[in-house]
């Protein structure tokens, strides 16, 4: 397949996901075009295959330039195998209403943008601490305390399940 990846990164880690989606179909014998949305102005996702979008969530929301592609090209989309990849920490976690919360955000999504993926997976993000200011650091921090999860603010910490997501690539790309 010729797939079309357009991914929408703040601090990295989605970047680095979508990196990974196209270095595991390429391995898996498919053509690939990856590239950050605020790069795809021009870009025809009809003359793919198939597509993966990444965006990552901050706030309850994707980011605007994710939000706006997948506006501009819902109806080419449309006619796509399609997976949106949701990017978040609390994906990590196993908080039911978290989960939930996930899942009514990506609906938002569908509705603001016109365009339903054929598929949605939430993959858990990072604590990205070497890209944030202070605020966030210390605003990150907090969230952490209040998960119990221990951190350290002079380093990251990555909780993407790189083997699920083969798994999903997989499944999906079939």
């Amino acid at each position: 397949m010729k797939i079309l990846i357009a991914y929408a990164s703040t601090e990295g880690q989605t970047r680095k996901i979508a990196r990974f989606c196209a270095d595991t179909l390429v391995d898996d014998g498919h053509s690939v075009e990856l590239m950050p949305v605020a790069d795809a102005g021009a870009v025809e996702p009809a003359r793919f295959d198939a597509a993966i979008l990444a965006a990552s969530v901050h706030v309850g929301r994707y980011q605007d330039e994710m939000v706006e592609f997948a506006r501009a090209h819902a109806q080419a989309l449309a006619g796509l195998r399609t997976l949106f990849l949701s990017v978040s920490l609390a994906a990590a976690g196993t908080d039911p209403e978290e989960h939930a919360d996930l899942d009514r955000i990506a609906a938002a999504f569908a509705e603001t943008t016109g365009w339903t993926p054929g598929r949605v997976e939430q993959v858990a993000g990072a604590f990205r601490f070497t890209e944030y200011d202070f605020f966030k650091a210390w605003a990150m921090r907090w969230i952490a305390h209040q998960k119990g999860e221990a951190v350290d603010p002079r380093g990251d910490r990555e909780y993407t399940d790189w083997a699920a997501l083969e798994s999903v690539l997989s499944d999906w790309a079939g």
